[in-house]
């Protein structure tokens, strides 16, 4: 089942963060249907977290989607080479977001591994926010998406994630942030 606007709205993004664990990113891009549960993610706490894009109240062309009601994406470029999808949380004005950094391919293989240049599935298809993107056919184009559209999305199919089973560190690429790059605001899951 598609997860509902109302999933996206919670104030807490590190408690949404948790939960997106297990769920599945869906995309029809191009007419090709491709998914894989979510195995990583960041949380971004925006204004008041010195690792996000809108620490501070910054707010350019960029960072603006961060800014839209939850439940959208922000899609950007990471050295001008990556695009790098994350999920706006929280209500308008508050540019709370999570950062996919990894999922286990499910449907649409052949189409990642040509949107990769792949010959085979393996470990290296999706464990990273730039090839997550890649696979999926996400690019900076989808920045402000809807994700309850039938473009991109996410869905709940019942995969039970225990506490046990999540790992917690600090994020990733951050170490600009200060105290903030500490927090352990990074979950992955092994399935």
């Amino acid at each position: 089942m598609k997860l509902s606007r109302d999933f996206y709205l919670r104030n807490d993004v590190v408690k949404i963060s948790n939960d997106l664990l297990g769920k599945v990113l869906c995309t029809r891009i191009d007419g090709k249907l491709t998914s894989g549960v979510i195995t990583e993610t960041e949380a971004y706490a925006g204004e008041t977290d010195k690792a996000s894009h809108a620490y501070g109240g910054r707010r350019t062309n960029r960072t603006e989607p961060m800014y839209a009601e939850g439940g959208a994406a922000y899609v950007y470029l990471c050295y001008g080479i990556h695009h790098l999808f994350n999920v706006i949380t929280n209500v308008e004005g508050i540019p709370h977001a999570v950062l996919i950094r990894a999922i286990k391919p499910e449907h649409g293989l052949d189409h990642m591994l040509i949107r990769r240049n792949k010959l085979k599935v393996d470990k290296t298809l999706c464990a990273g926010p730039g090839t997550v993107s890649a696979s999926l056919g996400i690019l900076t184009a989808h920045t402000g998406t809807k994700l309850t559209g039938k473009m991109i999305w996410i869905e709940d199919r019942g995969i039970k994630i225990t506490h046990s089973m999540i790992k917690t560190g600090p994020r990733v690429g951050v170490d600009y942030a200060g105290k903030d790059a500490l927090l352990p605001w990074r979950f992955r899951i092994s399935i």
